[in-house]
């Protein structure tokens, strides 16, 4: 169960599921390929900073299209659920009747609950590639957002995702950026919270703040 005691740290916070190596771009700036990202499209982003026990990453603008609100205590199983749902989307389920490329990641944004055995809010996207960035397909029950530029700071561990293991990792990332500007930026903005899905199995806790 993905209990509001274990979203208490986590719940300005995003899980990646990412496999990620550093190439180095010609500004001196680290550019973020993740090998998944070699066979299908992915968000590009730059390595800012790279301390003890976290990185700081820079996303240009990117769309994205969101289910509704998912209600549910778990979010592996309200992950599965918007999953289903924009792979029929990408199979041609739209009002365009087109289909669309597969691509990386798939997020969960995460609106905790008020106590430990309530639901939780889920809102599970996909990332839409550039060719059909300009015009998604509409869908019913589907949406599309935007984002302008946005930073996170990034903690990788091993294993699965799971509905136990999300806050002890949000902990530690906050944890290890303590002190930092990163933390002050991030609690100046707000934050915001998602869980990303790379179809890999090395995983990364994100806290994500907007561009100022």
């Amino acid at each position: 169960m993905y209990h509001s005691a274990t979203l208490g740290m986590a719940s300005k916070l995003k899980v990646t599921v990412l496999l990620c190596v550093l190439s180095v771009s010609v500004l001196g700036v680290f550019s973020e390929i993740p090998p998944t990202c070699n066979r299908i499209e992915c968000p590009i982003y730059d390595s800012i900073e790279v301390g003890n026990g976290y990185e700081i990453r820079r996303y240009n603008s990117t769309v994205w299209i969101s289910n509704p609100p998912i209600q549910d205590i778990s979010l592996v199983e309200a992950t599965r659920t918007g999953f289903l749902r924009l792979f029929d989307y990408i199979q041609g389920k739209n009002n365009y009747k087109r289909k669309i490329e597969m691509t990386a990641p798939v997020i969960s944004e995460v609106s905790p609950s008020d106590g430990p055995f309530c639901k939780s809010s889920f809102v599970v996207s996909f990332f839409v590639p550039k060719v059909n960035q300009a015009n998604p397909p509409p869908a019913k029950d589907l949406h599309a957002q935007r984002w302008k530029t946005v930073y996170v700071a990034v903690r990788q561990f091993g294993g699965f995702v799971t509905d136990s293991n999300v806050g002890v990792e949000a902990a530690a990332l906050k944890a290890s950026i303590a002190g930092t500007k990163w933390l002050a930026a991030i609690q100046k903005s707000g934050g915001a919270g998602h869980i990303w899905f790379l179809f890999d199995y090395e995983n990364e806790v994100q806290d994500m703040w907007k561009k100022t």
